[in-house]
């Protein structure tokens, strides 16, 4: 036995995050409970770099000191520090340090932060181990050698990787159902008359009832509903809700997951991110159950992989993109858009149908489907050039699943293009004919869909060729616009000028 083995470590002070909720973060795996101290803090600096939906809030206090009852129950020494606790320094440095002297702690251990700014101010921290975030299927250097000497970053070829690690849904070494992806067979609009389930909703307890009163009081001139709060907050509660999502949405998300209807915020979504992003799940857990359900026939394959896809495969990309490309990421704009953010993305008045449903479901659920985010309010910012990092901002604000590390990727880079397309092959520009393919939404509006220019045409069709038109230096030599652009230089003047004319007059009435 060595000298170091012999002599036992001093106590430590173990850091534990709010997106961090799960007993076997890398920080707790190697501490003692008889010796170190677990250190939770809730701060105004994090409650306040961007101005937070109510729910969201609510969301992850409530979610913090019900897992850290969890662990004084299990036997922890806890120092739990609440917003309103009048020593609180207002932030998660302030507070080590205070933990630190008072406590008479030396060595600080934590789990890598999930976000670039707090990793960089954790670093400068006296006596502080940072340990990687082992919670995800891909390590920062195992994505750092699949993109080495790639221009481009395309998600499919890193998800075949995943799916072979993983074993999900594989025989041997090829996928079940003979291809990787079925996202062909994904997207089917819904109709109105289906059966729609919704997701699993949670009655708030004391604590929780606790917090929605804090929030009221602290946080009352943030966006967003804040009642009635239904998430899960509890791991408990978190694996019911995926149970539910199992048994009752799971066998239709596949077809109809990027379908939108007027008044039915979830169709056959899971709305689980956010129990998985702040660690009340694992993501191997949810893809396995998935995974089962497949095998056990309660689910079409298209379903299962279509689900599996975006968390072994998207989620796990956009961290390996956003680690990747940071410092600098969130303030990329390829595309030198600078325009500022519209209003109505915080108040919803707009005579847009589709885009008031969704900013309306976000403002009552802090919760929007990723088709709703990518080709609705992402759409409409990307053809208006609307500045991305305004853009990257309100949805880090609006969505209880919102962390830069998942978050931005998809702004900056798919949504926005503002990467320049490392992460996207071309921008996602629609026109307002997808979102009256996928919706129903067009046909209580104002505008008119079918119409392309003029007063009462949809504000969409002569914006997506303005766009087009304003960004033709950098996207005109994208092979898959090709034909796009062919299009328009076969239109007369006459037609052009009209919707350009068009655009300019939606874009100045913004």
């Amino acid at each position: 036995m060595t000298a170091q083995e012999t002599t036992p470590r001093s106590a430590s002070l173990i850091v534990i995050l709010g997106d961090q909720l799960s007993n076997d973060i890398a920080a707790l795996r190697g501490a003692d409970p008889d010796r170190d101290t677990i250190l939770m803090a809730e701060v105004a600096a994090e409650a306040s770099y961007v101005p937070h939906h109510k729910k969201k809030l609510a969301f992850v206090f409530s979610a913090m000191r019900h897992f850290a009852k969890e662990l004084t129950k299990s036997g922890w020494s806890l120092r739990y520090v609440q917003l309103d606790d009048p020593h609180n320094t207002g932030s998660l440095t302030g507070e080590i340090a205070r933990a630190c002297s008072e406590l008479e702690m030396y060595r600080v251990i934590a789990t890598e932060p999930g976000e670039y700014r707090l990793k960089q101010a954790f670093a400068d921290i006296p006596g502080i181990e940072i340990l990687e975030d082992d919670r995800f299927i891909a390590t920062h250097a195992e994505f750092h050698d699949w993109a080495s000497g790639r221009k481009h970053l395309r998600m499919e070829y890193f998800y075949r990787d995943m799916r072979r690690k993983t074993g999900l849904l594989m025989q041997g070494d090829e996928p079940i159902g003979g291809q990787w992806n079925f996202d062909a067979d994904n997207r089917k609009p819904a109709k109105a008359d289906l059966f729609i389930p919704r997701p699993l909703r949670v009655q708030p307890d004391a604590m929780t009832q606790q917090v929605l009163d804090l929030v009221k009081t602290r946080f009352h001139d943030n966006f967003g509903t804040l009642e009635p709060f239904w998430f899960a907050v509890t791991r408990e509660d978190a694996l019911d809700a995926l149970e539910h999502f199992i048994d009752g949405a799971l066998p239709r998300f596949g077809d109809y997951q990027d379908a939108m209807l007027d008044g039915q915020p979830f169709l056959y979504h899971s709305v689980l991110a956010q129990y998985l992003n702040a660690g009340l799940l694992r993501p191997l857990e949810i893809c396995r159950r998935v995974e089962r359900a497949y095998h056990e026939g309660h689910a079409p394959l298209n379903a299962a992989e279509g689900y599996i896809r975006q968390i072994i495969g998207w989620r796990e990309y956009v961290r390996g993109v956003y680690w990747l490309r940071m410092p600098g990421y969130t303030e990329e704009n390829a595309l030198a858009a600078k325009r500022p953010l519209p209003g109505f993305y915080w108040t919803a008045k707009t005579d847009m149908a589709c885009m008031a449903a969704a900013i309306e479901q976000t403002r009552d659920e802090a919760y929007a489907h990723h088709i709703q985010r990518l080709m609705v309010t992402g759409n409409f910012a990307l053809l208006a050039g609307v500045d991305p990092h305004e853009v990257h901002e309100w949805y880090l604000a609006v969505y209880a699943d919102a962390y830069e590390w998942v978050e931005a990727p998809n702004v900056i880079g798919m949504s926005q293009f503002a990467d320049g397309g490392l992460l996207g092959s071309k921008p996602y520009a629609a026109s307002g004919n997808y979102i009256n393919k996928m919706s129903d939404h067009c046909a209580g509006c104002r505008y008119d869909v079918k119409k392309k220019t003029g007063e009462g045409a949809c504000p969409f069709n002569p914006l997506y060729w303005d766009f087009l038109v304003r960004n033709a230096d950098h996207l005109r030599g994208n092979p898959r616009l090709g034909h796009v652009y062919r299009t328009w230089d076969r239109m007369s003047d006459a037609k052009k000028q009209a919707y350009l004319d068009s655009a300019q007059a939606v874009l100045a009435a913004l």
